[in-house]
């Protein structure tokens, strides 16, 4: 069974740091790339960063780009999205998800596998 379970979210003050963990079960890191997504109140959710399969290539949208960090650890099957430079607009749920050997990970509409998110709250 697929399964991927996110972490780490919580509450900050503006200029913080949270790093979320992407923990993933049942497939091959290998065979799928991993992206992370947000979504605020009242908003679409948005594509913020991923990681190709085997690493390959990463993306970043531009509200997070520079500020952002995408890695992954093959031995713990974990992706993490280090966050740094909060910001109150930072505040959303964040998702990962997992799409099957997607050409561009940013291919933000063909990820087939979501986690259920965590919360990240920038307080102003």
């Amino acid at each position: 069974e697929v399964q991927l379970v996110e972490s780490g979210g919580g509450v900050v003050p503006a200029g913080g740091s949270l790093r979320l963990s992407c923990a993933a079960s049942g497939f091959n890191l290998d065979d799928y790339a991993i992206g992370w997504f947000r979504q605020a109140p009242g908003e679409e959710r948005e594509g913020v960063s991923c990681i190709s399969n085997r690493g390959r290539s990463t993306h970043y949208s531009d509200t997070v780009k520079d500020r952002f960090t995408i890695t992954i650890d093959n031995d713990r099957n974990t992706v993490y999205l280090q966050m740094n430079y909060l910001e109150p607009d930072d505040t959303a749920i964040y998702y990962c998800a997992a799409g099957r050997r997607l050409f561009y990970c940013s291919d933000w509409g063909r990820y087939d596998y979501w986690g259920h998110g965590t919360q990240v709250t920038v307080s102003s």
